[in-house]
């Protein structure tokens, strides 16, 4: 506790040095331009928004990025679920049965430990590798013929959201009570009907704002689609910033667009956890 108490003032303090700090370098500009007119900041801020975003109407390309970055974000998410699902499930599947399976000396364990070995590799390789190698590599040399960026970019992020939703799912279903796979055993249902009439819902419930929380993370590391080409949210405003030599406005409004995205989507995440725990009571 003591420790903990420690690490928290020096974090406090380092903070409040910090705002201090900048407090007094906006103070020392204040002074050193209260010669200039009072209204010529607001001037220099509309030149600026009419250069980057009206002039040439470079406001497109960032509404053109949005869209791009949309598109990626949703396509790679729904490629992550479905390559979360099968992963999860043989993972899942192996884990509960490789004991009765190995006992009966069926094919099937080794069939299923065969895709087991191949699952756990993938999730090593892309769990190990920064999403940027991978995206590099999927376009640079898997896909090297290709011309269509956007596809490249959503199965490259699709690929790599996969890996974490099979986590997500596969601790949401080992979380189960293993008594609930028995109570499916006694009613008569197979290994395949527990799951789908008892298991899933449970796990579902259990783990749909983790889910939400890792789409809100796809959208953010698709900022980094640029490396490819694609021009992404980022890629908008970093070609506004080449193109006026003006760093402040475009990035800062790509910041606050990105923002903005997020705080709908956690707005959202916290209704349905508020619902979920109504439904529970």
């Amino acid at each position: 506790m003591k420790k903990k108490r420690i690490i928290s003032f020096i974090f406090c303090a380092v903070i409040l040095a910090s705002l201090a700090a900048c407090l007094c370098l906006s103070v020392s500009a204040a002074e050193a331009g209260s010669s200039a007119p009072s209204g010529s900041w607001i001037e220099d801020m509309k030149a600026q928004f009419d250069l980057n975003f009206i002039q040439k109407d470079r406001w497109k390309s960032l509404l053109t990025g949005l869209g791009n970055t949309l598109q990626i974000t949703i396509f790679a998410a729904l490629i992550g679920v479905a390559i979360g699902i099968v992963i999860a499930a043989i993972r899942t599947t192996y884990d509960n049965n490789k004991e009765n399976m190995k006992h009966n000396k069926s094919i099937g364990y080794y069939i299923l430990g065969f895709f087991n070995g191949i699952s756990k590799i993938y999730l090593t390789v892309i769990r190990g590798t920064p999403v940027v190698v991978q995206l590099l590599i999927i376009y640079f040399i898997i896909f090297a013929s290709s011309n269509n960026d956007i596809m490249i970019a959503t199965l490259a992020f699709g690929i790599n959201s996969g890996a974490y939703v099979a986590e997500i799912l596969r601790g949401g279903i080992m979380s189960i009570d293993k008594g609930q796979f028995e109570a499916g055993r006694s009613i008569g249902f197979n290994y395949v009907q527990t799951m789908y009439y008892i298991i899933i819902p449970q796990v579902l419930k259990n783990v749909l704002p983790t889910l939400l929380n890792e789409f809100i993370a796809l959208l953010k590391e698709t900022s980094v689609a640029g490396y490819v080409g694609v021009v992404d949210l980022t890629r908008a405003g970093n070609a506004i910033r080449g193109a006026t030599f003006s760093a402040f406005m475009p990035l800062i409004a790509v910041a606050l667009i990105y923002l903005i995205i997020v705080l709908v989507l956690t707005w959202i995440v916290g209704i349905i956890e508020r619902r979920l725990r109504k439904s529970e009571r």
